[in-house]
């Protein structure tokens, strides 16, 4: 348990935290308190806290200095005491005055939602694209926390993390650091986002569609990919279990190719400063050709995830702000089909059969892939039309390339050409994969 000189200390994986979850009246949502700490117990978990009591404490109205009332606070204050908590944990955003202030009557260390989605996200980040967008994230977030001031600031900070310490001696120095390695790092993810555009349009020449994964956190993406591509990506049932997006070329029917891509899960409140970070990776979605919105049917609040995550893809600009329809085919993937009991299946079963846009499925048995499959290709392949061409013999290339993604109607020898021996090919070809073709040519 930490003393008043220890409020700083490190805290590991293991340690005791408490979690509050504040009902506030004038900010309720249509996210019910008790999946909001659920929620919250989650981002503890995955962490490797340890949650040792936990609860919603309703809250009339916001003080400015603690954001609770005086009793509340008392409340809180002892039952660290009761449970030998480590950490508090407050589920909702805290001014860098009221985590002072509650450190202070609570002898512990405190951090909010934002600063615990933050630890989850440095500690998952496993490339170098990757940390240079939770570090981003991290300072952002610090320069704001920085009025924080104990008597033993002259500590040198100990850690990366704000689990870890406070800072250095002269706020002012602390401020104009972090203000030069934020610039620093938004050079290098500039440079990081033309990388990828740069990779796009080359992707976008190739003659190969994307298929972006999407979905709340712990929706069952990363379970998805690994039961498509059969890669080994990281699927536990942990908010966050994956962070870095993963690419893998997979089949469909009538698709010979076609590429795969897992993005980070979406959650409620994300902070500002990694919605900022990660619009680099983020951005791979609007270069879909097919979105999968992966839904955990099986959760309770899955109507209100959903609506999260639509709200980011309009962030994005792949929903248009008024409404109306994607700029990007949506396929709506019902995971955790087989959580479900029989009486739900039956209710939600029409639903599903009723919508060509939505596909009922369980990535952990494999029921529904078939049809996943299927809609997919089919969706790819869809508005054909007849195009002729000639094309030289010596073309293999591209004729292999015809077979490949079209439906070949006719294929003859037609003559001469100014290269040589020509054949006469009629193919039924996606106007996008006749523009890819057309690309090829170029």
């Amino acid at each position: 348990m930490f003393g008043n000189d220890d409020i700083d200390g490190e805290v590991t994986r293991g340690a005791r935290a408490l979690i509050i979850c504040p009902d506030i009246r004038s900010q309720r949502t249509a996210h019910d308190p008790e999946a909001r700490l659920e929620e919250a117990r989650g981002l503890a978990l995955a962490i490797g806290l340890v949650v040792a009591e936990s609860y919603t404490v309703p809250v009339r109205e916001r003080r400015p200095g603690t954001l609770f009332g005086e009793g509340q606070v008392e409340r809180i204050r002892t039952d660290c005491e009761l449970h030998a908590a480590d950490l508090v944990i407050v589920d909702g955003a805290l001014s860098p005055i009221q985590q002072r202030n509650l450190e202070e009557k609570f002898k512990r260390k405190v951090i909010d939602r934002t600063g615990l989605i933050l630890e989850i996200f440095g500690e998952r980040a496993q490339t170098a694209e990757g940390r240079l967008q939770v570090e981003l994230a991290h300072l952002d977030y610090q320069q704001s926390r920085l009025v924080r001031s104990w008597t033993h600031l002259e500590r040198q900070r100990g850690g990366f993390g704000f689990l870890g310490g406070p800072g250095e001696t002269q706020i002012e120095a602390d401020r104009r650091l972090i203000r030069g390695r934020m610039a620093k790092l938004r050079r290098e993810l500039e440079q990081v986002r033309k990388t990828r555009e740069l990779h796009r349009k080359r992707r976008g020449r190739a003659p190969w569609p994307v298929i972006a994964l999407v979905g709340y956190t712990n929706a069952g993406k990363s379970t998805l990919f690994n039961r498509i591509t059969g890669a080994g990506v990281m699927a536990e049932d942990l908010l966050f279990a994956t962070l870095d997006p993963t690419m893998r070329a997979i089949s469909l029917p009538g698709v010979e190719k076609a590429i795969l891509s897992d993005t980070v899960g979406f959650i409620s409140d994300l902070p500002t400063q990694l919605v900022a970070a990660f619009r680099a990776t983020l951005e791979e979605v609007t270069a879909a050709d097919i979105i999968l919105h992966i839904r955990d049917i099986a959760n309770p609040d899955t109507t209100i995830q959903k609506a999260e995550v639509l709200s980011i893809l309009g962030d994005l600009g792949v929903i248009p702000e008024k409404g109306g329809e994607s700029t990007i085919p949506i396929i709506e993937v019902w995971n955790k089909w087989d959580l479900l009991d029989d009486e739900r299946r039956a209710e939600l079963r029409p639903l599903a059969d009723a919508d060509p846009d939505i596909v009922a499925i369980s990535a952990v048995t494999g029921e529904g892939m078939a049809a996943l499959f299927g809609r997919l290709g089919e969706m790819l392949t869809k508005g054909a039309r007849l195009h002729s061409m000639d094309i030289p013999a010596s073309d293999g290339a591209r004729i292999a390339w015809l077979y490949a993604h079209g439906d070949i109607v006719e294929d003859r020898e037609s003559g001469e050409g100014a290269t040589g021996p020509m054949r006469h090919i009629a193919v039924r070809l996606s106007e996008k994969d006749f523009g890819r073709f057309a690309a090829m040519e170029s």
